[in-house]
């Protein structure tokens, strides 16, 4: 690293004004970041995936309770499909990735995916 010059100073920060004073004005520029976008994780209805199987997805990827889990399969059966809870990008697609390997580790056909909340 080279020595420094005590004769080199940096650039001044302000222009002197014909009247002899020096102003410095600064701007406040508020800066607000937007909230990440949220995503919503879906599970679709199919007629071979046994309605117990849901449950039990719910309960140990979603943490439902019992009462819960059985409300959103009873909507996923009647409706087409339900929402088991909303998260940021990256949660939501692992809760769809372990979702997809339970399902198809017991032999289940059901179809879990993440949609984007607008």
């Amino acid at each position: 690293m080279a020595p420094r010059n005590p004769k080199q100073s940096a650039p001044p920060l302000t222009q002197p004004r014909a009247d002899g004073d020096d102003a410095v004005v600064l701007e406040r520029r508020s800066q607000r970041t937007q909230p990440p976008q949220m995503f919503q994780v879906v599970l679709l209805n199919d007629d071979f995936t046994p309605m117990e199987f849901v449950v039990q997805v719910l309960q140990e990827f979603f943490n439902k309770d019992r009462q819960a889990a059985t409300q959103i399969m009873l909507k996923i059966h009647l409706e087409g499909k339900g929402i088991c809870g909303v998260y940021s990008r990256d949660i939501a697609n692992t809760k769809v990735e372990q979702v997809q390997q339970a399902a198809h580790s017991a032999g289940h056909p059901l179809q879990c995916l993440s949609e984007p909340i607008e």
